[in-house]
């Protein structure tokens, strides 16, 4: 199975990129082209960018080993809350993690569930050892490129309310998560400012854990 996984990924990178390629020609019809790619790797999901607050000053505090470990146990408890609601985990770097799913709303309720499982992990740890999880959402059609990664204006808004404004314990989402669980029990409170390019967004207003 990881072969196979291997193998898939690599051959919709390979695609993609005689695509581009082709779309980089002199009197290259783009239009046509960017049909063809959105064809080929457009597809729907919720996007689920995630942070950990304080997580540099304790690198610059307490070294390398400190970092494993924060990292290590971060992947710990938070991985099988993703894997129990359907999250595919695309990729980590440093103390990000990048997850997508079928369904906004079992992207809303894994980060309800991570934001408790942090929250259960960090009452018996000292402050340096806690895990602060910041959290951010999008959902949308982007471009998935095997499993290896997702562009898209949705990709872009999440990690910029995951990685830049979300603060400890927050679940931010774009406007379009908020639309399409509209009809479902969630609270949402608008956000008075957003970096540009993400829009309209909402703090997800959960009961403390």
């Amino acid at each position: 199975m990881p072969v196979r996984r291997r193998i898939g990924s690599t051959a919709s990178e390979e695609r993609l990129e005689r695509l581009i390629e082709e779309r980089l020609k002199p009197g290259s019809d783009r239009e046509r082209i960017d049909g063809r790619i959105w064809d080929l790797f457009g597809e729907d999901w919720a996007v689920m960018f995630t942070d950990l607050s304080g997580f540099s000053r304790n690198v610059a505090k307490f070294g390398i080993i400190h970092f494993l470990q924060t990292i290590y146990e971060s992947e710990r408890i938070l991985v099988p809350v993703l894997e129990d609601n359907d999250g595919i985990l695309l990729k980590t770097e440093g103390d990000s993690m990048l997850v997508i799913f079928r369904n906004p709303a079992k992207a809303l309720h894994a980060a309800q569930e991570m934001q408790a499982a942090c929250a259960a992990y960090n009452r018996t740890r000292p402050d340096e050892e806690k895990v602060l999880l910041c959290v951010g959402l999008g959902y949308g059609k982007m471009l998935r490129i095997g499993d290896a990664d997702v562009f898209g204006r949705e990709v872009n808004a999440s990690s910029k309310l995951g990685e830049d404004v979300a603060k400890a314990g927050e679940i931010l989402a774009t406007d379009a998560v908020r639309e399409a669980v509209k009809t479902e029990a969630y609270e949402f409170r608008e956000l008075e400012e957003t970096p540009t390019g993400v829009g309209k967004a909402w703090k997800l207003i959960y009961g403390e854990p």
